[in-house]
């Protein structure tokens, strides 16, 4: 039987042995974030708890949490969530981990749409459904629909939006062969699609190589601004005159994607930079015909 450990004990051993992967401040907010999964405590409630005595249950959950993040395995995937714009969405490694910089691109669409409400929204390859659910929770009275080609991302989605008491509208759906629309009625399509080129793997940290959906990530080098192709094709039927398109892109083809959509015929084209300085997104208009 072990020795029974304080939580400042607990928590400062799990530290040391993170420090070999990860930079001190990754340490302790993982840790933080770990008893915060395990007991609700957060950072001023483990420093007054800091002496009481913890179970070997807690311990030896935190010892599991340790050697799983020590095989770079991502902390949102082993506690099972992840925050997205003030909220706590389930992921798992059908879906991509929710990205600050995705937060960037909701906030740019909320604000373009600022004083509208009843939009007609769709998100394009949706993965947790976290751009959608955000829209959907923050423009007024939008109707959103989610798409995704993965069945087991949609499972994902749509219990985050059961989570958040969010109405979404999902499909499962090929976004690169999706269906002539009827009509062109919605007034903002976003996507974060895959843009990854696959010679960058190389370059890539092993914790999104070895866990993160390959679908979700990779284009072909052959191709890499496939899903903005047949995005663009589909939007500019779907979308209203003036209607807005959205992309979080990779920075390395934002001028082929920007010459793409000038030669498609959209208008008021911008790329924007992220929080990095890096060519994040694109958004453009639907011309008025």
């Amino acid at each position: 039987m072990g020795r029974v450990l304080t939580l400042r004990q607990c928590a400062d051993n799990a530290i040391r042995r993170l420090l070999s992967e990860y930079p001190d401040g990754e340490a302790r907010w993982m840790v933080r974030i770990i008893f915060e999964k395990l007991k609700g405590w957060n950072r001023t409630e483990m420093m007054i708890r800091a002496d009481q005595e913890i179970s070997p249950y807690i311990a030896g959950k935190v010892d599991e949490i340790t050697r799983r993040l020590l095989d770079q395995e991502p902390i949102q995937y082993i506690l099972g969530e992840a925050r997205f714009y003030g909220l706590t969405l389930n992921v798992t490694p059908d879906v991509l981990i929710p990205r600050p910089e995705t937060e960037e691109l909701v906030d740019m669409i909320v604000a373009d749409a600022h004083g509208r409400s009843d939009l007609r929204v769709m998100d394009l390859c949706t993965g947790s459904g976290c751009i959608a659910i955000a829209l959907a929770r923050n423009l007024p009275f939008a109707e959103v629909t989610a798409v995704d080609i993965s069945a087991k991302a949609l499972e994902v989605a749509a219990g985050n939006a059961t989570l958040t008491k969010t109405t979404i509208h999902f499909r499962n759906a090929d976004v690169l062969s999706l269906p002539r629309p009827d009509k062109a009625d919605m007034d903002i399509i976003v996507s974060n699609p895959p843009y990854i080129a696959e010679s960058e793997r190389t370059a890539m940290d092993p914790n999104v190589l070895d866990h993160e959906p390959s679908l979700a990530l990779f284009v072909p080098d052959s191709d890499p601004l496939k899903f903005y192709r047949a995005i663009s094709s589909y939007s500019r039927l779907a979308l209203r005159p003036g209607g807005r398109l959205y992309f979080e892109i990779n920075p390395l083809f934002a001028p082929q994607l920007r010459s793409m959509l000038e030669a498609d015929g959209w208008t008021e084209i911008t790329v924007t930079p992220d929080m990095q300085r890096k060519q994040r997104f694109i958004s453009a208009t639907a011309p008025a015909e």
